[in-house]
Parts: C-alpha cells; structure tokens; sequence
C-alpha cells in the first residue's frame, strides 16, 4: 500500500508562542485506521486539522498523495477541488458542522460545492440516509435533532462527499452508548470499503474496538510512540505517563496497593 498522507516534521503554536504540535512525522497508509490517541491539551485536534487543511502548520511539511498541502497550494482552484473531495473532515462538535436549513440539505451541500450534478448529489443523498438511518429526519433542522442525531448528520454530511480519507474528531464524545455502538459498527464497515480512518481519541476503548495502528502524543506535544493497538494499551506505564490512566492508592489495615484506571477502557486490581 502507498502512503496517502505523510506528515514531515511539523509544528505549530497558537499565536506564534503557544505550542500545539511540535516535530511530528507521521505515514498514514491508504486504507488504514489509525489513531492519534493522547491526553486532552496534546495536540490531536490541532493535527487532524492541519492533516485536513484547516489549519495551516508553521514548520514541516504535509502531503497528500505526494502533493503537498499548505495555504499556498490551497489557493489552487484545481488542487482545492482535488483535495476536498478526496479528504473530510467530521467535527467533535457537531453545532459547528451543522449550518443548512434542512438534514437534506446538509447531505448535498458538499457535493453540490463541489459541482456534482443534483441528480447525483440527491441520490448520493438518499443513500446516505438509509446507511446511516435518518431518513425520518430528512426535512428536520439541525435544532431539532438530539446529540446522536446530529453527530450522524454531521458523518453524512462527510460521506456524500464519498471522500477517500476520513478524518474523525473525538467521534465517541457524549454519545450515548447505543450510537457509539452504531458509530464504531460503521467505521469497521467503511475501513472494509476500503476507508482511510484517522480518528484523534482519548477514548481507548474505542481504539481496542478497531485495533487500530496508533501514534500516542505526549502532554509535550511530540509522539511518544507508535505501534499497533494492542502494542501501546498493553502498556499502561506509558499510559500512565501519558494521562490517559490514572492510578488509585488503597489502605486495608496494614497493607497498601494501588490500582490503574481509565474512565474510557479496563483496569486491573
């Protein structure tokens, strides 16, 4: 398989004095799932965004299909193009994806942005909304839909893009455990497809779930480490020192021990 996004080096800091990112280098293989796990504050959102072309990195170098992406590259109308409609994006806000008037009207924006034909775009549309189960909320605004509602709007809003690379912010958050069922059970299915998946979670369950490839982020900003799923929850030392476990301390009479737990995966006594 080829590399379908390769970060080289890169850094970025708010305001030119606030790190968010600091010398990363990552190879995203196509059709992979990866995970950029780490503790909140470490700089997963701030690198999905540059992956995505939201953001724009200070230092190093991004490419996509070995062509690089930054805001001069961008302003290419053709490259533009090229790229959004390969690469989405879906928010762990879902109210800050969420602006048309109707569910349906979410669902053709991006094609119709991207100048496919309504025909097309309608009928991308309508698939999409069986996929994902929301035909009976087609003509309903976004105010009216509940929290798992509108994160699945928000996926469709991505998926009649049909792009190659999904880009998932903090997916699980404050989703009901029914519909993070519903989300992981889709993201296994759209992997299959064939899916390049890269999701920036705290949720390590959810990263067992799919047994992801995974690049951790220290609270530095840097990598940690990368390996497969199992590699890097295993150990829970590196965990620990990553925030992404904490450990309790018990007194029983005389004898004291201590405990590791995740509110997000498993711990042992």
């Amino acid at each position: 398989m080829d590399n379908i996004i390769t970060l080289k080096n890169i850094s970025y800091s708010y305001y030119n004095r606030i790190p968010a990112v600091s010398d990363i280098s990552l190879d995203i293989m196509e059709g992979e799932c990866y995970s950029i796990i780490g503790a909140n504050g470490t700089g997963k959102s701030t690198l999905l965004q540059i992956m995505s072309g939201l953001v724009h990195h200070s230092e190093g170098s991004v490419f996509f299909r070995e062509n690089e992406v930054s805001a001069e590259s961008l302003k290419n109308r053709s490259f533009l193009k090229f790229f959004r409609e390969r690469v989405g994006y879906v928010f762990q806000d879902s109210d800050i994806q969420l602006f048309c008037p109707t569910v349906m009207d979410e669902l053709l924006y991006g094609p119709l942005q991207l100048e496919i034909k309504e025909s097309e775009a309608m009928e991308r549309a309508k698939e999409v909304m069986q996929m994902l189960e929301i035909q009976d909320l087609r003509d309903r605004p976004s105010y009216m839909l509940s929290g798992g509602e509108k994160k699945r709007v928000a996926i469709g809003s991505v998926l009649t893009i049909n792009p190659e690379v999904i880009l998932f912010d903090e997916p699980t958050n404050g989703l009901d455990p029914r519909t993070q069922c519903f989300l992981v059970e889709l993201m296994l299915a759209l992997g299959d497809a064939g899916k390049t998946l890269i999701i920036a979670t705290h949720d390590l369950s959810l990263v067992a779930e799919l047994e992801t490839n995974v690049a951790l982020l220290s609270e530095e900003h840097r990598i940690e480490k990368t390996g497969s799923a199992d590699e890097i929850l295993k150990d829970e030392d590196l965990l620990l020192r990553a925030n992404l476990i904490h450990e309790h301390m018990h007194v029983h009479g005389d004898k004291t021990h201590k405990h590791r737990h995740s509110h997000y995966f498993f711990h042992k006594h």
